[in-house]
Parts: structure tokens; C-alpha cells; sequence
């Protein structure tokens, strides 16, 4: 098994000032996940139900104390997939056999004005036994959260990742929201990135996350509903949207987990190879450097690979990662932003690493165990 290797981390400060920064990343003990059955079909099953599904209201709706399976999501999986209804939403409850918990799966979740999404919701496997409250992780690219898909059939093995790291008592239950995109391109993007690629729906994104899902997952789930218990992750394009959402709204989101970001959309040209200006002086620093300077500042986290074989996805889509990523954990830790390493930003180098979702799948408990911890 491949180690994650310390690294010193150079600031420039001022000409001819450099301060180093070393950080101390433990090594990742989780192997790839063996990629996993496809989402099985969902189709409504009431064969054992007398009445229409019951709807799932928040104890505090009623300022009733909780008790262990009266909530309607508190309803456990069945042998067949069945449907039941979440404040008006539809949800399909199945079981994928992971150990780590079971689903409930909105098709065309319309929540906060925004488009329909198709969004997971994981729950841990004795949810509804008692009445634990959760921290809540919102996953970018949920088509490839549990199950292989996108460009490279390939997944992150989120559901894997999470029972390796619970099994080592190395992170807390989570209850885990991934969210299939409309338009990735749109929505994870701040500013043009590339001529003829749909782009700059960002701060949509991210309000819609905000101000639209978050209330309906805290009312309708029993997530422990403060900023400092909620986290966004993703990687590539979906890592610079948990980054831009977590600094766009550290009122809402306490901590981003990035891997290989794209920091460089709306800078450098990956076609043509042309570099642009300074992340510190970019479009989305303008946009976010206000929420990472802030009192609230959410925590971050930050990888990148460094493999540069087996194509452009790793010479240049990856090596443009690493090269924005170093330059942002550097700007992190200058007196503007007021980072410190290994207490609010967390930086890994991967030499293995490359830029999928069996490299990000690989350090993804470690990164959960970093920013959301035990």
C-alpha cells in the first residue's frame, strides 16, 4: 500500500522571504474499492401498505422529544425497494448491501426553487434505532458517489470508504447527501473555462445547496444542524464547487474537502497550454476570499496527484491541479486568510494519485477522518 508523503509547503511572503510550512499527512490505509453493482432500478413496492407512504416530518416540526422510530425516514430498508414520502418529496428506500448503511433515493428532488435533482441520501445502518443526531457530508458528482459512472465508469466508493474509516474508529456516522448534477459544467463553474463549455452557474449552485436542500435534509433527517457539522466534497470540477460553496457560504458550510480541484477554470487554458494570472488576484478569489478570511472561515482540504502518465487527464488536467492547489495552500496560510496547517487546512500529495475517482476514492477516508474527524 502506497504512503501519502509529508511535504514542505513554501510561502512567499515578500522578495527574497520564503516561509516554510510542513505538514505532517499521515499515511492512507484504505486500498481502492472493488467497484461495486450499479444503483439497482427503483420502482415503488406498497404491496404491504394499507395506506398511501407516510410522510416524513421532523420531531421538532412538532416540538414533540424524539422517539426512536417515529419519524417516517426512521423506516428501515425491506427486501424489495419501496417508496415513501419526505415532506411531499419522493424518495425510493433500497438496499445496496453496504455495510456502512442503506439508501433513500430522490429521482427528481424539488427543493428551494431550484432545477430537479436526483439526489442519495446514505444512512448510517442504525438510524432509525435511537434518536443520534449526525453530522451531514453534501457529495458533488453523485452519480459516481456509490456506484461506477461518469466519463470513466469509475466511483469513489463513498460507502466503502465510510465503513473502513468506522471500522478503525477513526470518524464519526455520517448521514451522506450526494447530488447528481444537471450540468456539472454549468454548475460547478464560476467563470468561462473553456470555448463552447457551459459555465458560471456557481453561485446558483450554491445557494441552491444552501438555502434549498439543507433546510429540507435538516427537517426532514436528523442532522446536527450547525455550520460546524455540515461539509461539501468533491473533486475536479466538483472540488472547486465544494471550495467555492464553503466560501461562498461558511454560515452554512463548516468545511470543503477539495481533491485535485479545477482552481485553474477561468485562468489557464488547458487546450492550449497558455498560463493566466494569480489565484490571488482571480475571479474566484474576489468571489470566495471574503468567506476563507472571515472569522467563520470553513476548514479546507486540498489534494492533488502526481502521476503524469496514461493520458491528458493526468499530464494536464492533473498537473494544473497540483500546480493551482500548492499555489492556493499557500495563499491559506499567509496573515490574510489566517490558515494554520493541520488545524483548519489539511494538504495531501498522492505520487500515485491520478485524476479519477479510484485515486479520490483512495484518500477519501482520510481527507473525511481530517475535516469531519472522530
Amino acid at each position: 500500500m502506497a504512503r501519502l508523503r509529508s511535504f514542505a509547503l513554501a510561502v512567499a511572503l515578500a522578495p527574497g522571504a520564503l516561509v516554510a510550512c510542513a505538514l505532517d499527512l499521515a499515511p492512507t490505509t484504505e486500498t481502492a474499492p472493488e467497484p461495486s453493482a450499479p444503483a439497482p432500478k427503483v420502482t415503488a413496492d406498497t404491496s404491504n401498505d394499507a395506506a398511501p407512504p407516510p410522510r416524513a416530518d421532523a420531531e421538532a416540526d412538532a416540538g414533540e422529544p424524539c422517539v426512536p422510530g417515529r419519524q417516517a425516514t426512521d423506516v428501515g430498508p425491506r427486501a424489495e425497494t419501496f417508496s415513501l414520502d419526505v415532506r411531499g418529496q419522493k424518495a425510493f428506500v433500497h438496499d445496496a448491501g453496504k455495510t456502512a448503511g442503506y439508501f433513500h433515493t430522490f429521482d427528481a428532488l424539488t427543493v428551494g426553487g431550484g432545477e430537479p435533482h436526483k439526489v442519495h441520501v446514505l444512512l448510517p445502518r442504525k438510524y432509525g434505532e435511537s434518536c443520534a443526531r449526525y453530522p451531514l457530508v453534501v457529495m458533488n458528482d453523485g452519480h459516481t458517489a456509490f456506484w461506477p459512472g461518469g466519463l470513466a465508469n469509475k466511483t469513489f466508493g463513498m460507502a466503502e470508504a465510510l465503513a473502513d474509516a468506522y471500522a478503525r474508529g477513526a470518524l464519526r456516522e455520517v448521514v451522506v447527501v450526494a447530488v447528481e448534477p444537471v450540468s456539472r459544467n454549468r454548475e460547478y463553474t464560476h467563470a468561462p473555462w473553456l470555448t463552447g463549455e457551459a459555465c458560471c452557474g456557481a453561485k446558483a449552485y450554491a445557494a441552491w445547496l444552501a438555502d434549498g436542500l439543507v433546510p429540507f435534509v435538516d427537517a426532514a433527517y436528523r442532522t446536527q444542524a450547525s455550520r460546524d457539522q455540515r461539509f461539501v466534497l468533491g473533486s475536479s470540477h466538483g472540488g472547486l464547487s465544494a471550495l467555492y460553496v464553503a466560501g461562498k457560504r461558511p454560515d452554512v458550510f463548516g468545511g470543503a474537502i477539495a481533491m485535485s480541484a479545477s482552481l485553474w477554470a477561468g485562468l489557464d487554458d488547458r487546450v492550449s497550454g497558455t498560463r493566466g494570472g494569480p489565484l490571488a488576484t482571480s475571479a474566484l478569489l474576489s468571489e470566495i476570499g471574503p468567506g476563507l478570511s472571515s472569522a467563520t472561515r470553513p476548514k479546507v482540504y486540498l489534494d492533488w496527484g502526481l502521476y503524469r502518465e496514461g493520458g491528458t487527464h493526468n499530464t494536464v488536467t492533473e498537473e494544473l491541479a497540483t500546480t493551482r492547489g500548492r499555489e492556493l495552500a499557500g495563499l491559506l496560510v499567509t496573515p490574510a486568510y489566517g490558515y494554520r496547517d493541520g488545524r483548519d487546512l489539511f494538504t495531501v500529495e498522492d505520487p500515485r494519485g491520478e485524476h479519477d475517482e479510484t485515486s479520490w476514492g483512495r484518500r477519501l477516508a482520510g481527507a473525511l477522518e481530517r475535516v469531519v474527524g472522530k
